[in-house]
C-alpha cells in the first residue's frame, strides 16, 4: 500500500496538477487552468509537432504490433514443432528482450547504417539496392517496427504456453478428418489461441504508444536528432515529443497534460478493444 501512494499515486496526481500550470522546473508553478491541453489540440504555432507526434506514433502502432504478434506466434509454432534443442532456441529468441535498450539502440543504428550495416549487405546478396534506413522518412517507421518484431520474445512465450496448453486429442481428431496442416491451424489452433492474441493485442498497443527508449538512442546521436526525432520529425513519437516538452524546452506543465491526453487515449483504445471481443463473442 505505501509502495502505491509513494511511487504510483502521489506521482500521478502531481503530474495531473502540474498539467493544469505554466512549470518549467525552476520557478513556481502558474496556475492557467485547461490552456496546455487547449494549446496542445488548437495551437499549432506554439506546438506545432503535437498531431505529427500523434501520427506518427499511431503509423508505429498499427505496423509494430501486427508485425510483432506475426513474428511472435511464427517463432511458438517452431519451437512447438522442435522437439529436441527447443530451449537453447527459446533462449536465443529472448535475448533481445532482455538485452538493455541503449544496447540494442547502438546495435541497430549500426547494423542499419547505410555504408557498413549488414541490413543493407544482406540485401545485397539477393540483388536488392541498400537502403539509408533512419535517414529516409519513408523507412523510419518500418524500420523501427522490425526492431520490434525482433523483440518479441515475450510474446513468443505467451503463445508457446498457448500452444501447449491446446489438447492433442483436438489435433489428432482433426488430423482424423482429413485436415491439412494449413487447416488445422486456421480451424482448429488460431481460433483455440484467440484469447491469447486478445491479451497481446491490447498489452503491444499499449506498450506501442509508449514507445520512448529505442526511439531515443537511435536518434540521439549525430547532431543532435533526439530534438527532432530523425529527419523530418518521422521518428517522433508521442513519448519522445513528452520528454522533449519536459527536460529539453522547459514546459513541464505542458509534458505533463500530454502524459494525461496519452493515458485518456490508452483507456479508449483499450475499451473499444474489449468492446469488439464481446461483440465478436455474442
Amino acid at each position: 500500500m505505501a509502495y502505491f501512494i509513494i511511487f504510483l499515486l502521489y506521482p500521478a496526481l502531481s503530474a495531473l496538477y502540474y498539467s493544469f500550470t505554466d512549470w518549467d522546473l525552476r520557478t513556481d508553478a502558474a496556475w492557467v487552468g485547461l490552456a496546455n491541453y487547449a494549446d496542445l489540440i488548437f495551437d499549432d504555432v506554439k506546438y506545432p509537432h503535437f498531431w505529427k507526434s500523434v501520427q506518427v506514433t499511431l503509423q508505429y502502432t498499427l505496423i509494430a504490433v501486427p508485425l510483432t504478434l506475426g513474428t511472435a506466434l511464427a517463432q511458438a509454432l517452431l519451437l512447438n514443432a522442435i522437439r529436441r534443442g527447443s530451449n537453447v532456441f527459446r533462449l536465443l529468441l529472448f535475448l533481445p528482450v532482455v538485452t538493455a535498450e541503449a544496447a540494442v539502440g547502438a546495435i541497430w543504428r549500426w547494423l542499419y547504417d547505410p555504408q557498413y550495416g549488414l541490413v543493407n549487405s544482406f540485401l545485397g546478396l539477393f540483388g536488392i539496392p541498400g537502403q539509408n534506413w533512419l535517414n529516409t522518412p519513408e523507412l523510419v517507421i518500418p524500420a523501427l517496427a522490425f526492431i520490434a518484431a525482433w523483440q518479441c520474445g515475450i510474446s513468443m512465450i505467451i503463445y508457446l504456453a498457448g500452444l501447449k496448453g491446446i489438447p492433442d486429442s483436438i489435433r489428432e481428431a482433426a488430423i482424423i478428418d482429413g485436415a491439412t496442416p494449413v487447416q488445422r491451424f486456421w480451424r482448429v489452433v488460431f481460433p483455440m489461441l484467440r484469447p491469447t492474441t486478445f491479451y497481446l493485442l491490447v498489452t503491444g498497443v499499449i506498450a506501442a504508444l509508449q514507445v520512448f527508449g529505442l526511439v531515443y538512442v537511435i536518434f540521439s546521436g549525430g547532431g543532435g536528432k533526439s530534438v527532432t526525432g530523425g529527419p523530418e520529425q518521422s521518428g517522433l513519437t508521442y513519448v519522445l515529443h513528452l520528454y522533449l516538452f519536459a527536460f529539453r524546452y522547459d514546459a513541464m506543465g505542458a509534458a505533463c497534460a500530454m502524459s494525461f491526453i496519452l493515458f485518456v487515449f490508452i483507456m479508449i483504445i483499450t475499451a473499444l478493444q474489449f468492446k469488439f471481443v464481446k461483440q465478436e463473442a455474442s
